[in-house]
């Protein structure tokens, strides 16, 4: 897609500037303890990359609507079950080098959801290590595919038109990664007034877990520009993305409560410890996709 200055610049305000109004008033129900209305707009906001893109009369077509399963399997694959293993990964790298931080009483649970939800929880007998297995069991069964019907609003507008035309303007890499400090951007409000990712109480608040978000989102960006790249299918960054969603929560399922104001190093996939496997992944995939683009 070629880069459309005017196009580009509506589509930036109208993402962009959607998204903060919704994220702010979000941030107020988070605050308030409305989790379900906290929830329902933050599922409204992923749309907007969507809604800008029509009002900034981009067209949809030629982003491959119709999936292709040929030549393409392998590429799908990483795209519904890359995410949990690099989670684990990165959460195995951690809780190796931090091992006073590996709690399996569910205390960091506790802390998040009330001593009372977690002893709902465990009259049921769902202990820790069995959420966990049935949390990653849903991780790479359904939930890429319900969460990728919500990634797909904001992988229209990232990877299916500012990617491309980012692109088009610099450069591959250079527009990969400026799509993806944009992208870890665009979470910044709700960021710094709900504690989204971080918490709002760490080292550096906000400005680390900021930087933090948009270094996360530029090596994921990378992941699922790639994806597109290759499949040409904008189904597969958005199973993808629903796909990291659906990953976030492992980690911290076994974490001491004690450390949970120091997100940023880890155990999820945003601490710069865990991102370790996203990070390398990144790397390969640029340039071993880049090498096959230049032969």
């Amino acid at each position: 897609m070629k880069m459309d200055k005017k196009k580009f610049t509506i589509y930036m305000i109208f993402a962009f500037g959607l998204a903060w109004v919704i994220q702010i008033i979000a941030s107020i129900f988070s605050r308030n303890g409305n989790v379900a209305v906290f929830q329902l707009l933050m599922s409204v906001c992923m749309f907007m990359p969507f809604l800008a893109t029509f009002i900034a009369k981009i067209p949809l077509k030629g982003m491959g609507w119709i999936p292709k399963l040929k030549g393409n399997i392998g590429w799908i694959l990483l795209a519904w079950f890359g995410p949990m293993v690099l989670a684990i990964l990165g959460a195995v790298i951690f809780y190796i080098i931090f091992p006073d931080r590996l709690d399996w009483s569910g205390s960091y649970m506790a802390s998040q959801s009330g001593e009372e939800m977690m002893a709902e929880l465990q009259s049921t007998g769902i202990t820790i290590p069995l959420l966990t297995i049935i949390t990653i069991v849903q991780a790479c069964s359904y939930a890429p595919i319900i969460n990728g019907l919500f990634g797909l609003g904001e992988e229209v507008g990232w990877r299916g038109v500012m990617y491309p035309m980012l692109k088009d303007k610099l450069g591959r890499v250079k527009g990969m990664i400026l799509g993806g400090v944009i992208w870890g951007a665009w979470h910044w409000p709700i960021m710094v007034l709900a504690g989204y990712e971080y918490g709002l109480e760490y080292w550096g608040a906000p400005f680390l877990g900021m930087a933090m978000f948009c270094l996360y989102a530029t090596v994921a960006g990378i992941i699922l520009d790639v994806l597109y790249e290759k499949t040409k299918c904008i189904w597969v960054p958005s199973v993808g993305h629903g796909a990291i969603n659906a990953t976030v929560g492992v980690p911290v399922l076994m974490l001491n409560a004690e450390f949970a104001d120091q997100l940023t190093i880890g155990p999820v996939p945003m601490g710069i410890i865990a991102m370790i496997p996203y990070i390398i992944t990144a790397i390969l995939l640029l340039v071993l996709t880049g090498k096959k683009k230049e032969n």
